[in-house]
């Protein structure tokens, strides 16, 4: 495919996927979004880890209603077929590929945007960044996972917060509630991520065993997160990179993980 709304650059086994619509701080189009779910399934086969991010001043400003062809005067609209069709199987393919994805913020993170945003494993968020619930502003729901992934990140009580009054939440406070990992200086945000990211891509096989794991137990019984740990030991223990994990250790000297 070619993209005109994203970047798509590989660096060191990173699949860096940056939003690029400048102009419009990067609202999400169908354009955008179809080039962003092809982007991460190549990053997937392509890469050992992704890192996501904006061009410009923002990671995502929404949904862009400029490219929304609703029909007011349809009794019978239905906004959710974007999110059938697109939308949630963004969200989706990030939260379950089996690669580490580093999500960099700056600017805004709103509505479509925000969850895409808190689907990343790792968040780094320059100072500069706030994460919005824009759509009771426009008369809509929350979409994108976002009742799940806010009430999982904050608690029920702050994610109504975010849901119900549509304001914003700056990257301190965003800090403070647990829904990002890292808040560094503006300047200092590509660099951090770009590491991240890096040191993720030189891991082990069982990183994405982990973020499978994880992932699982947010709604798992206790029994069950138990047995999915059990199988992922396994898978995890025939691994080439454990075998090179043990050996470096005895040997005293750094692992040099293939990611296999």
């Amino acid at each position: 495919m070619t993209y005109t709304k994203i970047l798509y650059e590989l660096t060191d086994a990173v699949a860096v996927i940056t939003l690029n619509d400048p102009a419009t701080l990067n609202a999400m189009s169908q354009q955008m979004g179809t080039e962003l779910l092809d982007a991460l399934k190549r990053g997937e086969r392509e890469a050992r880890a992704v890192l996501l991010c904006g061009s410009g001043r923002g990671f995502c400003s929404g949904a862009n209603l400029a490219d929304n062809n609703m029909d007011p005067t349809d009794l019978q609209r239905d906004l959710g077929t974007a999110l059938d069709t697109l939308f949630h199987p963004i969200v989706y393919q990030i939260c379950r590929m089996e690669i580490p994805v580093v999500s960099a913020v700056r600017g805004p993170a709103a509505g479509i945007g925000c969850s895409f945003a808190l689907a990343g494993d790792i968040i780094i968020a320059s100072d500069t960044a706030y994460f919005l619930q824009a759509f009771r502003n426009i008369g809509l729901s929350p979409d994108g996972g976002a009742s799940y992934l806010l009430s999982r990140a904050v608690g029920r009580v702050r994610a109504m917060e975010m849901m119900l009054l549509g304001t914003r939440v700056p990257a301190d406070k965003a800090l403070e509630w647990g829904m990002i990992t890292r808040l560094v200086p503006d300047a200092e945000l590509d660099a951090a991520a770009m590491k991240m990211a890096t040191d993720l891509a030189h891991g082990p096989r069982a990183l994405g065993i982990i973020k499978r794991v994880a992932w699982g137990a947010l709604d798992a019984s206790f029994e069950t997160a138990l047995t999915n740990e059990r199988i992922a030991q396994r898978a995890a223990g025939r691994s080439d990179d454990f075998v090179e994990g043990v050996t470096a250790f005895l040997q005293k000297r750094p692992a040099a993980f293939k990611g296999k």
